[in-house]
C-alpha cells in the first residue's frame, strides 16, 4: 500500500491515508491489489475501480450497509491503520487521560470503530500492549468542540464575544 501511494503523492503520511480522500484511495488500492496485473501503474490516475464514482462518504456508507465487499475491507483496513496510529500517539505523548478522535469520519463510523480491529491495532505494540490497555479512547460526536474549544480560550486569554 506505502507503494502504491508513494508513486502517486511521493511523501506518504498517515494524515494522507486517514483522511476522505485517503479512504478513497484506500479503496483504489485495494482494487488494483486484486487486479493488479492487468491494471496500468500506481501512479497512473486512469485506475478503473468497480465504481470509480463512489465518495468517500459512499463507500463508508456501502461499508457499514455492508452491501460492497470491497468497501467493508477498504473501511476495515481505514480502521485498523487509525487503530495503528492512535496507538502510536498514546505511546508518544503518553496519554493516560485518553485518545480523543475528532473530526469528520470517525463519529460517521462508530459501529466499526466498537468492532476489534480497530482496538487490535491500538493495542498491537508489543511488550507495551498492557500500558495502551489502560489508555481510554473517546469519538467526539458533537461537531461544535472546535468551536467550543476556541471560545473558551478566547475567553481566558480575556477577548470578549462578538
Amino acid at each position: 500500500m506505502w507503494r502504491f501511494l508513494a508513486q502517486r503523492y511521493g511523501h506518504v503520511s498517515y494524515e494522507r491515508v486517514l483522511s476522505g480522500p485517503g479512504l478513497a484511495d484506500l479503496y483504489r488500492f485495494l482494487y488494483w491489489e486484486a487486479l493488479s496485473p492487468s491494471l496500468p501503474s500506481p501512479a497512473s490516475d486512469s485506475i478503473p475501480t468497480p465504481d470509480s464514482s463512489l465518495t468517500p462518504a459512499e463507500i463508508t456508507k456501502k461499508a457499514l450497509d455492508g452491501i460492497c465487499p470491497l468497501c467493508t475491507e477498504t473501511l476495515e483496513l481505514f480502521v485498523k491503520i487509525l487503530g495503528a496510529e492512535a496507538g502510536n500517539l498514546a505511546l508518544r505523548t503518553l496519554a493516560y487521560g485518553g485518545i480523543y478522535l475528532g473530526g469528520g469520519i470517525p463519529p460517521k463510523i462508530l459501529p466499526k470503530l466498537q468492532e476489534d480491529g480497530f482496538m487490535e491495532a491500538f493495542l498491537a505494540k508489543g511488550r507495551l500492549r498492557e500500558l495502551l490497555s489502560q489508555i481510554p479512547i473517546y469519538v467526539i460526536l458533537n461537531e461544535r468542540t472546535p468551536l467550543l474549544g476556541a471560545a473558551r480560550l478566547a475567553a481566558a486569554a480575556g477577548c470578549p464575544p462578538a
